[in-house]
């Protein structure tokens, strides 16, 4: 990670870490780059966050003053904004979101042209950019950009989207929540274009209302509604739609573990499944593993990030990978998490194999896991303490092959976050409060 960018992009508390000026600075150093062989054309979209609009008028700004074309996508989506870039004439794409993190923080995502977030070498120029390390030269007269309201493109993802996934949804109920956020501009769209039976949930974002007690990581709505009514399977986004988590008919979660060993299942029975592999992170569960050896299908472990993830499906070709926060990633129609993508996905499975989700994923046996959070004034110095790592090799020891025990940074946030997963959530809370307790004897705790 750079001095800003994180493992999505640069992100923070909205006018306290990520100002405007730093947004200015993005735009101007996009604007200038892409404007090197004739106007760079740059696409902007928003979520739904009360300061979106600054920055998208901000990084606006900076990409018209270098001479660059700013293309206002408005109030959409992550994976809308990287299917656009990728499929249509933009040189690059900029998101501005904090994904699943309150309202009150936001973030800027950079996209090339594969609809995929820049590589680390190009972060670290702009960096130095947002540092004044060096300057660059404004346009001048007819040379200054023009900023153009670009709205239509959300339809034209709508429209490829149902392209790409054209099952007739007309013998499921469905109940999906969009988090107040970027897919109450999109999701409602393709599914009753696909002809679905769907009822909406947050669907009235206010610019503080995002991921507020909604969302993938705020089921509860989602399993009230599923209690109340006669639904085959929920959905429910986080704030920039690029994660979706399910709950089945009976209100029981389907994560990111699960959905890909569906995907995974579903693509090896019908002799697809490239490499017969998947590409997982360390965050998921033992269960899933066990899952996949019983199916005969393997498996990568890449560390937390979907930039993690993509980069090893690319380099072996594989089609399904993804996190168990819903991440997931299907390389049949890009490298780009899509949770409307991922949602069609499973819905196509249960359609063609006449099973509910939970069938689908019965092999699948969770092991009970607790993720803690502490806030740390220095991550790195956590880590590299030696009384930290004897305590979490001690535990290692303790749960053997029956549990597992990691601790490591927030990629967005000055966390850090231990997880342990073992035979019951007792010795989860009790091997998890351990390290928790000597980070907080340590001094570490912020």
């Amino acid at each position: 990670m750079g001095r800003y960018f994180g493992t999505d992009g640069v992100r923070g508390e909205a006018n306290k870490v990520l100002t405007a000026e730093m947004a200015y600075r993005i735009g101007q150093y996009l604007g200038s780059y892409f404007n090197k062989n004739g106007k760079g054309r740059i696409l902007i979209g928003k979520d739904t966050r009360l300061s979106s609009d600054m920055f998208e008028s901000a990084l606006s700004c900076g990409i018209t003053e270098m001479g660059g074309d700013a293309y206002l996508l408005g109030f959409t989506t992550t994976p809308c904004l990287a299917c656009l870039v990728a499929h249509e004439d933009f040189d690059c794409g900029v998101m501005i979101s904090a994904s699943h993190n309150p309202y009150y923080d936001n973030g800027i995502k950079i996209f090339g042209t594969d609809g995929l977030k820049i590589k680390d070498d190009m972060e670290a120029p702009i960096e130095d950019y947002m540092d004044h390390l060096f300057e660059l030269e404004k346009a001048q007269r007819d040379n200054i950009g023009h900023i153009y309201n670009y709205q239509e493109g959300v339809n034209h993802y709508v429209d490829w989207i149902c392209e790409k996934y054209p099952s007739d949804l007309s013998s499921l109920n469905i109940l999906l929540d969009l988090c107040n956020g970027g897919a109450s501009f999109t999701a409602r769209k393709i599914f009753e274009k696909l002809h679905a039976n769907i009822t909406v949930i947050n669907e009235e974002p206010n610019g503080t209302n995002i991921n507020f007690g909604c969302g993938s990581t705020h089921l509860e709505s989602l399993k009230e509604g599923i209690s109340k009514g006669h639904y085959d399977i929920g959905f429910a986004f986080d704030g920039d739609a690029d994660r979706v988590l399910a709950l089945d008919a009976q209100g029981d979660l389907i994560d990111g573990d699960k959905i890909i060993y569906i995907l995974a299942c579903y693509l090896k029975s019908l002799d697809a499944l490239k490499g017969n592999s998947v590409v997982a992170t360390v965050m998921s569960n033992i269960g899933l593993k066990k899952a996949l050896d019983r199916a005969s299908i393997g498996y990568d472990i890449v560390s937390v990030g979907d930039k993690n993830v993509v980069e090893d499906m690319r380099l072996k070709d594989y089609m399904i990978g993804g996190e168990q926060s819903g991440h997931i990633i299907n390389s049949y129609s890009g490298y780009f998490g899509d949770g409307v993508k991922t949602a069609l996905n499973v819905l196509e499975v249960m359609l063609v194999k006449n099973k509910s989700i939970d069938e689908l994923c019965s092999d699948v046996i969770i092991y009970p896991q607790e993720l803690l959070n502490i806030k740390v004034v220095d991550k790195n110095v956590v880590l590299k303490d030696i009384d930290i790592n004897n305590k979490i090799a001690e535990i290692e020891k303790l749960l053997a092959s029956n549990g597992r025990i990691l601790v490591r940074p927030s990629g967005t946030e000055p966390l850090i976050r231990v997880m342990t997963e073992a035979e019951n959530l007792e010795l989860c809370h009790k091997y998890n409060q351990e390290v928790i307790d000597l980070i907080k004897e340590k001094g570490y705790a912020a």
